[in-house]
């Protein structure tokens, strides 16, 4: 938790920026991986950018020969023209937002 912090005036609340301005929202969702779970089962691209924040659990980002994991209360943005799929990392379920981002 040594990253989160207590935004002045407030008190019993940490924060954590998971990230800034990175192009316009055209929309999210929440995703439960279960084990073995994710997707697409062959590397895709597209257009507009996902960032993916991890709520809980840990997820595998393949993105055209590298892989980037991603745990709980991090994020990862993917620049949608590069091969990628998103993977359950764990023996459980993880929970994660992806949110689709017009690329800049």
């Amino acid at each position: 938790m040594k990253e989160f912090i207590t935004p002045p005036e407030h008190i019993h609340f940490l924060a954590k920026k998971l990230f800034t301005d990175c192009g316009e929202i055209i929309d999210g969702s929440i995703a439960y991986l279960e084990k073995g779970g994710g997707g697409p089962t062959s590397l895709h691209t597209h257009e507009h950018n996902h960032l993916f924040i991890v709520v809980s659990g840990q997820a595998r980002i393949e993105l055209d020969g590298e892989v980037k994991i991603v745990n709980a209360n991090e994020s990862f943005l993917v620049n949608g023209k590069v091969p990628h799929s998103v993977w359950n990392n764990i023996e459980g379920t993880t929970v994660m937002i992806g949110i689709s981002v017009k690329a800049k």
